[in-house]
């Protein structure tokens, strides 16, 4: 018997599906393991709305990166005021793209590849952070409760954005691909997820729009895909993915027929033309959650109703929620999958395994664990991450680029 003290023994996953090469657009990965868009809240304030990577964003990516191995940056600024978190970077200026560019060589110094994950948040920030300015959305539907400055989302709604600004926002996510492509990155993930923008046209529950942006699920489905379709027209198809949330709850997101609608969703995707369709999809899988525990989740998933009949609500109910049938659906259009959401060691190879996904993201382990691709490959210990240090911290570097790479004793 090992003693008290002695680490745990793990089986090394170096020989399993999770340590294959697989071609991404022009990518060639060496393993399978991804690094979440994480936000991390660490970028400095250069002025009002204008948000900058620092050195310490340069350690922390140039820390994680691996040979072959593929990162996701931190949700990022489309243009001025688009989200404006505290401490998230922007893609915008002259300024972020000089810093981005640090981080971009410090990942391909060790041979890794490194997308930025662009967003606009929509309702999900207040006006406090945009110069007071309404916060915009798919509709005038507001979230519950408080932003995070501590004023009611429900005294201030949302404004439905205007069908010109939603080309407009459109042709911004392409220039901030273009962007991106100058500094350095080596593609780009929309940001279609967790109840921001994009997820606010693609819920029912938040978009109660009557144009042709609102009703039907290709009429919800029609700002995320034309922006899919910019942003492949401004730096090819094999450079951009979308990350998509279909079971999600987050910000006050719930759909009435998620695996109906999503599918839809999914085909729509799978049957844009080469040029315009992505790379991949990157969905989160219905157990994770960021309110609820997995049990909860799942009870909730299997009990929510439907606004289309008992015997509609009844084929809810039985039916399992679960990614498989959109991965199949895209693959069909040659669309790789991408699966994130309370991965461990023990069940991420598997599912790579049974086919059910092309890559899988790990976010909080990611965080603590620098080497987290060598770490898993041989079976060593992880460190444990710190929960209360994921949003900024004091000092910045505590829970960022403190977590020590493995040492052998």
């Amino acid at each position: 018997m090992p003693k008290a003290d002695t680490p745990p023994e793990y089986v090394p996953l170096k020989d399993t599906p999770l340590f294959s090469p697989l071609k991404l657009g022009p990518l060639s990965l060496e393993h399978r393991i991804v690094q979440a868009p994480l936000t991390r809240m660490r970028s400095t304030k250069e002025s009002d709305g204008v948000t900058v990577p620092n050195h310490l964003v340069v350690e922390y990516y140039g820390q994680r990166a691996s040979k072959g191995g593929l990162q996701l940056t931190e949700a990022t600024d489309i243009f001025k005021y688009a989200g404006n978190y505290p401490g998230a970077p922007g893609l915008f200026t002259d300024s972020q793209v000089a810093a981005w560019k640090k981080v971009t060589d410090a990942v391909h110094a060790k041979g890794g590849y490194i997308f930025s994950q662009l967003w606009h948040t929509g309702r999900a920030t207040p006006p406090s952070w945009r110069q007071g300015a309404q916060t915009v959305s798919s509709s005038n539907v507001p979230m519950s409760g408080q932003w995070l400055d501590g004023v009611s989302c429900e005294e201030n709604p949302p404004r439905p954005l205007t069908v010109d600004e939603i080309h407009d926002f459109t042709k911004q996510w392409g220039v901030a691909a273009k962007r991106a492509i100058e500094a350095g990155f080596d593609g780009i993930e929309i940001h279609g997820a967790n109840g921001y923008l994009l997820d606010q046209f693609l819920h029912d529950n938040v978009n109660t729009r009557t144009d042709d942006y609102g009703g039907s699920v290709e009429k919800r489905a029609r700002f995320p895909l034309e922006v899919i379709q910019e942003c492949c027209k401004a730096i090819g198809a094999d450079r951009v993915g979308i990350r998509l949330s279909p079971f999600n709850y987050f910000q006050d997101t719930k759909d009435s027929s998620p695996n109906k609608h999503w599918e839809k969703v999914c085909e729509l995707i799978a049957a844009l033309s080469e040029g315009e369709r992505p790379a991949y999809v990157h969905m989160v899988e219905p157990r994770f959650d960021e309110k609820l525990d997995e049990q909860k989740k799942m009870d909730a998933l299997s009990a929510y109703t439907s606004s289309e009949g008992v015997e509609a609500e009844a084929t809810v109910k039985t039916k399992q929620s679960s990614l498989n049938n959109f991965r199949n659906i895209l693959r069909k259009g040659g669309v790789k999958f991408v699966a994130a959401g309370g991965f461990t060691r023990d069940n991420a190879a598997p599912k790579i395994e049974a086919g059910d996904a092309d890559l899988i993201v790990f976010g909080r382990s990611f965080i603590a664990n620098p080497d987290l691709p060598k770490r898993l490959a041989e079976g060593l210990e992880l460190n444990q991450y710190d929960r209360t240090t994921f949003y900024g911290a004091d000092p910045p570097q505590k829970g960022y680029t403190d977590y020590p790479a493995y040492a052998a004793a």
